[in-house]
């Protein structure tokens, strides 16, 4: 399996942001996974969701939306898996 970090950013506190990452293989199945790199012990921090747009007949780009759900500035990574 292919692992690794595809992004990292700053989502401000009680809003989203949008990032899109392109020219993945269409033959791939890919999973995406957010994860809140600023700790805050006792709540969720943040949701997200993946829409997919078909590029081309081979390729993929990927829109991931962060929300944050907290009352303050939260540092996110976004990691990916191949599971093919």
């Amino acid at each position: 399996m292919l692992v690794g970090v595809q992004f990292t950013g700053t989502v401000p506190a009680n809003q989203s942001r949008r990032w899109f990452t392109f020219n993945w293989p269409a033959a791939w199945q890919v999973d995406w996974n957010v994860m809140s790199t600023s700790p805050v012990p006792g709540a969720a921090q943040v949701e997200w969701d993946v829409a997919v747009e078909r590029a081309s007949a081979d390729r993929i780009t990927y829109w991931i939306t962060i929300r944050n759900v907290t009352g303050q500035d939260v540092n996110v990574e976004a990691r990916y898996a191949v599971l093919n």
